[in-house]
């Protein structure tokens, strides 16, 4: 609290076209902070004049929301050398100002080593460090030099697992002490579950029985590894269905092209679907009614999709990897990154065992879940106001 009112907030905003995860995870964190710790915390959401509508829309029906539009946080508008020359993005910190904030949440932003407020900084991931061939030399620098002028400057540094802050402080020694894991977790807003399930996949001409795949068309989701899969099972007779929605990577946006003409060339448009970017109500939809929740990817720091499917219990097909272990327990049938036959067997068997159209609804303990989150998230950025005095 500041002053006896809610402790008022910055975010960026961040476009759910480039990154559907990161938007998804600030709207469950928006309803989560009103639900579950109403007084805390209100949310100011800085955006771009260019930022999409629809986006802001979504976020200001959130109670307690607050929206303001600037070109300043246009995507074009970014500056890094006053924060980094001058210690201060100075057009950032004169909307902070205007809209009388007490601290600052930076997701993949420098606000500046001399900013005036408490600031927590998000870190999802060491992706640049685990797999630094999917990085341009520039782009593989500029994250590696934001992450460490954060920790120099004296962030709070929020993760999102215990894999994800053990690579960090492997890397970045000099976060120990000021960093805090905050597990995101997923309560969909009742509107959101309100569009029939079978008729979103009728809509979409899918199967009784299908395995849905959420994920954006970035080169580390790892799609590669699906398609083989269904080579394997098509040659041994057996049809299985993937329906893949999300959007294509804005630095790579020839990549979906490159999948699904191979795709093409290998015969299997009837096994993959490429939905596009769809509703988020369809999205939940989908996988809602699919036969299991399907994610291949090579890194994550928490995945929103695993969430989201944990909070209807739905059943995963995931990639071994150390994250999706953490949060999923022994509740996922898991095969290595490269191992196309294991994720075949995997996808036969399920596929065989599927009960069709069934519906899955929110489990009992997901709103313990999403407090616990919400709890989590206040308790972060309290500390971060203590360490600045």
């Amino acid at each position: 609290m500041s002053n006896g009112r809610p402790l008022r907030l910055a975010f960026t905003m961040i476009s759910r076209q480039r990154w559907a995860g990161g938007y998804n995870y600030q709207r469950n964190l928006f309803a989560a902070l009103r639900q579950h710790c109403p007084g805390a915390i209100t949310p100011v959401v800085f955006a771009g004049e260019r930022d999409d509508f629809s986006d802001l829309e979504a976020l200001g029906r959130i109670p307690d929301v607050e929206i303001l539009q600037s070109g300043a946080f246009d995507r074009g508008a970014l500056r890094p050398i006053a924060p980094i020359c001058f210690g201060q993005d100075f057009a950032a910190a004169s909307a902070f100002r205007r809209k009388q904030i007490d601290a600052v949440f930076e997701a993949a932003r420098f606000f500046g080593w001399s900013t005036h407020y408490p600031s927590i900084a998000w870190i999802p991931d060491m992706q640049h460090l685990a797999l630094p061939h999917l990085f341009s030399t520039r782009a593989r620098w500029r994250r590696d030099i934001g992450f460490r002028l954060q920790i120099m400057s004296g962030r709070t540094i929020m993760l999102s697992s215990e894999s994800a802050e053990r690579d960090c402080l492997k890397s970045y020694p000099n976060a120990k002490g000021r960093t805090a894991v905050v597990k995101f977790a997923s309560e969909p807003a009742p509107e959101l579950l309100k569009v029939d399930p079978v008729e979103v996949a009728r809509k979409y001409e899918l199967p009784p029985n299908y395995f849905y795949l959420p994920n954006q068309f970035w080169r580390h989701k790892n799609h590669q590894v699906v398609i083989d899969a269904l080579a394997l099972l098509s040659s041994s007779g057996k049809r299985v269905v993937v329906a893949a929605s999300g959007a294509p990577d804005p630095n790579e946006p020839q990549l979906v092209d490159k999948i699904m003409q191979q795709v093409v060339d290998r015969g299997h448009e009837q096994e993959f679907r490429y939905l596009g970017m769809i509703p988020l109500a369809e999205v939940y939809a989908l996988l809602r009614a699919s036969t299991a929740l399907l994610n291949p990817s090579r890194f994550e720091g928490w995945s929103t999709t695993v969430e989201e499917a944990k909070s209807f219990g739905v059943p995963m097909v995931l990639s071994s990897i150390d994250v999706h272990r953490e949060q999923a327990g022994g509740k996922a049938h898991y095969f290595d990154v490269d191992d196309p036959l294991s994720l075949a067997d995997h996808l036969a068997k399920l596929s065989q065992n599927s009960e069709p159209t069934l519906i899955r609804n929110l489990l009992p303990d997901v709103h313990a879940r999403v407090a616990s989150f919400a709890s989590d998230f206040v308790a972060t950025v309290q500390c971060a106001r203590q360490r600045c005095g």
